[in-house]
């Protein structure tokens, strides 16, 4: 798995812009909105479905039903890469 986290003082088109660069559709991905510790693991694992404006698209789900906003992405990591399918 390989992860990408974001830097810091990043904003939302240039987290967009990296996770872009980073994920294909179809990749599964887990995301994280702060680092792992032992208390907190994974938030969010799923297919990508869509780089919407304003958040990334999980499962084909909404953002209130499961997708993630880019500015609450802390570290997003490849499961499973589309193009090794």
């Amino acid at each position: 798995m390989t992860d990408l986290t974001i830097p810091p003082d990043a904003d939302t088109d240039r987290i967009k812009a990296l996770v872009q660069d980073h994920l294909e559709i179809g990749d599964t991905i887990e995301v994280r909105s702060e680092e792992r510790t032992e208390d907190h693991g994974t938030d969010v694992v799923g297919d990508v479905t869509g780089f919407e404006p304003g958040y990334l698209e999980i499962d084909g789900q909404s953002l209130n039903a499961g997708s993630v906003r880019y500015d609450e992405i802390h570290t997003v990591g490849t499961i499973e890469s589309d193009s090794h399918r």
